[in-house]
C-alpha cells in the first residue's frame, strides 16, 4: 500500500507519533470525538490501533519500548521512523486536491503541522492558487448556464469561503 492509499486516520496517528514516542491509548484519547485532534478527525480506539498496525506494517512506525498500563498489562510505546517522518512531512506540504477535502484533510494537516512544528506556508500558497483556480472554473460554468445549478452554486460559495479561510491563515503567518 502506498502513501497515496493511506487513510486520514493513519496520517493523524503518524502525525501524533511524529513529535515524540507514545502509546496507542494516548493517541486514541486524542482522536476520540472530544479530543483535541478528534474535533477535526476522530477515530474509535479499535480503528486507532488498526491504523497504528498499518503504520508499523509499512515501516512508518516502530515499537521502542513498553510501560505499565493503568488496568494491567503493558502499553507498547511507538515512534515514527525516519521514513514515516519524511512521508508525513511530504503529506503535510501537499495541498488537498478537492474542495470537499478542505474541511477534513486540510484542517487535519494544519492541526498536525502545528503539533509537529512543520512550516506549511508554502503549501498554503499553492493551496490558495488551487482553490482560486477551482473557483474561477466554477464561476465560468455558472455564468454561461441557462438555469441555476444549485450544486455548482454551492461549490462556488464553498470555494469563496475556503479562499477566505486560506487567506486568513496566510495573513496570520
Amino acid at each position: 500500500m502506498t502513501t497515496a492509499e493511506m487513510r486520514l486516520g493513519e496520517w493523524a496517528c503518524l502525525g501524533l507519533l511524529y513529535p515524540a514516542p507514545t502509546h496507542g491509548f494516548a493517541i486514541a484519547a486524542r482522536l476520540k470525538p472530544g479530543g483535541d485532534v478528534g474535533r477535526v478527525w476522530s477515530l474509535s480506539r479499535a480503528l486507532t490501533y488498526r491504523a497504528l498496525d498499518q503504520l508499523a506494517a509499512r515501516g512508518y512506525a516502530v515499537a521502542v519500548g513498553e510501560e505499565p498500563g493503568i488496568a494491567g498489562g503493558n502499553r507498547t510505546i511507538l515512534a515514527a521512523t525516519r521514513d514515516g517522518r519524511a512521508q508525513l512531512r511530504r503529506w503535510l506540504t501537499t495541498p488537498v486536491e478537492h474542495l470537499r477535502d478542505v474541511r477534513s484533510e486540510l484542517l487535519l494537516k494544519l492541526l498536525i503541522a502545528s503539533e509537529c512544528r512543520i512550516d506549511v506556508a508554502p503549501m498554503l500558497e499553492r493551496q490558495h492558487a488551487q482553490i482560486k483556480q477551482i473557483a474561477t472554473t466554477l464561476s465560468a460554468k455558472v455564468a454561461g448556464a441557462e438555469q441555476t445549478d444549485v450544486v455548482a452554486l454551492w461549490r462556488i460559495e464553498s470555494s469563496q469561503a475556503a479562499l477566505r479561510f486560506v487567506e486568513r491563515l496566510r495573513e496570520d503567518d
